[in-house]
Protein backbone atom coordinates (compact mmCIF):
# COMPACT_ATOMS: atom_id res chain seq x y z
CA UNK A 1 0.00 0.00 0.00
CA UNK A 2 1.52 3.35 -1.04
CA UNK A 3 2.21 5.95 1.61
CA UNK A 4 -0.36 8.80 1.77
CA UNK A 5 2.56 11.22 1.43
CA UNK A 6 3.98 9.55 -1.69
CA UNK A 7 3.56 11.52 -4.91
CA UNK A 8 1.36 10.65 -7.86
CA UNK A 9 2.72 10.85 -11.38
CA UNK A 10 0.51 12.11 -14.25
CA UNK A 11 -0.54 8.61 -15.33
CA UNK A 12 -1.57 7.72 -11.78
CA UNK A 13 -3.60 10.94 -11.60
CA UNK A 14 -5.31 10.07 -14.89
CA UNK A 15 -6.11 6.55 -13.66
CA UNK A 16 -7.56 7.95 -10.44
CA UNK A 17 -9.70 10.49 -12.32
CA UNK A 18 -11.06 7.74 -14.58
CA UNK A 19 -11.91 5.60 -11.53
CA UNK A 20 -14.41 8.21 -10.32
CA UNK A 21 -18.10 7.51 -11.09
CA UNK A 22 -19.15 8.49 -14.61
CA UNK A 23 -15.72 9.93 -15.48
CA UNK A 24 -14.62 10.11 -19.11
CA UNK A 25 -11.41 11.24 -20.78
CA UNK A 26 -11.14 13.35 -23.88
CA UNK A 27 -8.47 15.40 -25.67
CA UNK A 28 -9.30 18.99 -26.56
CA UNK A 29 -7.59 22.23 -27.52
CA UNK A 30 -4.51 20.74 -29.13
CA UNK A 31 -3.66 18.01 -26.65
CA UNK A 32 -5.20 19.06 -23.33
CA UNK A 33 -6.34 15.94 -21.49
CA UNK A 34 -9.83 16.59 -20.10
CA UNK A 35 -11.62 14.53 -17.46
CA UNK A 36 -15.33 15.14 -17.30
CA UNK A 37 -18.75 13.79 -16.38
CA UNK A 38 -22.01 14.03 -18.30
CA UNK A 39 -20.19 14.39 -21.64
CA UNK A 40 -18.85 17.91 -21.11
CA UNK A 41 -18.66 18.95 -17.45
CA UNK A 42 -14.92 19.11 -16.70
CA UNK A 43 -13.54 18.34 -13.25
CA UNK A 44 -9.82 18.05 -14.11
CA UNK A 45 -7.47 18.89 -16.98
CA UNK A 46 -3.88 17.93 -17.71
CA UNK A 47 -1.19 19.29 -20.05
CA UNK A 48 -2.39 22.89 -20.10
CA UNK A 49 -0.39 25.13 -22.45
CA UNK A 50 2.01 22.33 -23.31
CA UNK A 51 3.11 21.96 -19.68
CA UNK A 52 3.04 18.77 -17.62
CA UNK A 53 0.41 20.39 -15.40
CA UNK A 54 -2.80 19.50 -13.62
CA UNK A 55 -5.79 21.73 -13.01
CA UNK A 56 -9.02 21.11 -11.13
CA UNK A 57 -11.87 22.82 -9.29
CA UNK A 58 -11.73 23.47 -5.54
CA UNK A 59 -14.25 24.76 -3.01
CA UNK A 60 -14.79 28.51 -3.34
CA UNK A 61 -13.87 29.23 0.28
CA UNK A 62 -10.60 27.25 -0.01
CA UNK A 63 -9.44 28.65 -3.37
CA UNK A 64 -7.22 31.47 -2.07
CA UNK A 65 -5.70 29.26 0.61
CA UNK A 66 -4.67 26.71 -2.00
CA UNK A 67 -3.20 29.42 -4.22
CA UNK A 68 -1.00 30.58 -1.32
CA UNK A 69 0.68 27.18 -1.13
CA UNK A 70 4.04 26.61 -2.86
CA UNK A 71 3.69 25.14 -6.35
CA UNK A 72 -0.06 25.88 -6.64
CA UNK A 73 -1.49 28.80 -8.59
CA UNK A 74 -4.81 29.92 -10.07
CA UNK A 75 -5.53 27.97 -13.25
CA UNK A 76 -5.25 29.94 -16.50
CA UNK A 77 -8.68 30.85 -17.89
CA UNK A 78 -10.48 28.94 -15.11
CA UNK A 79 -9.45 30.81 -11.94
CA UNK A 80 -12.74 32.72 -11.88
CA UNK A 81 -14.47 29.34 -11.52
CA UNK A 82 -12.12 28.50 -8.60
CA UNK A 83 -9.75 26.15 -10.41
CA UNK A 84 -6.15 25.68 -9.31
CA UNK A 85 -3.16 24.52 -11.33
CA UNK A 86 0.15 22.82 -10.49
CA UNK A 87 3.08 21.42 -12.42
CA UNK A 88 4.48 17.90 -12.14
CA UNK A 89 5.97 16.70 -9.91
CA UNK A 90 2.82 17.68 -8.05
CA UNK A 91 3.47 19.41 -4.71
CA UNK A 92 0.79 17.43 -2.85
CA UNK A 93 0.95 13.95 -1.36
CA UNK A 94 -1.11 11.09 -2.79
CA UNK A 95 -3.88 11.20 -0.18
CA UNK A 96 -4.44 14.95 -0.36
CA UNK A 97 -4.33 15.09 -4.16
CA UNK A 98 -6.78 12.19 -4.50
CA UNK A 99 -9.09 13.84 -1.96
CA UNK A 100 -9.01 17.15 -3.86
CA UNK A 101 -9.64 15.45 -7.21
CA UNK A 102 -12.56 13.54 -5.72
CA UNK A 103 -13.94 16.81 -4.30
CA UNK A 104 -13.59 18.47 -7.70
CA UNK A 105 -15.60 15.61 -9.20
CA UNK A 106 -18.25 16.03 -6.47
CA UNK A 107 -18.48 19.79 -7.00
CA UNK A 108 -19.12 19.32 -10.73
CA UNK A 109 -21.58 16.45 -10.23
CA UNK A 110 -23.53 18.47 -7.65
CA UNK A 111 -24.31 21.06 -10.36
CA UNK A 112 -25.81 18.47 -12.72
CA UNK A 113 -29.59 18.18 -12.98
CA UNK A 114 -31.00 15.41 -10.82
CA UNK A 115 -32.01 13.31 -13.85
CA UNK A 116 -28.38 13.34 -15.05
CA UNK A 117 -27.01 12.34 -11.66
CA UNK A 118 -29.51 9.47 -11.54
CA UNK A 119 -28.64 8.34 -15.07
CA UNK A 120 -24.95 8.26 -14.07
CA UNK A 121 -25.87 6.40 -10.87
CA UNK A 122 -24.44 9.28 -8.84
Amino acid sequence: MPSPNSKLNPEQVAAFCLSLPGAQEDYKWGGVRVFSVAQNKMFAVMHIAGQESLGFKVDTDLFLGHCDRPGIRPAPYLARAHWINMDAPYPLGRAELEQLLQRSHQLVVSKLPKWQRVSLLL
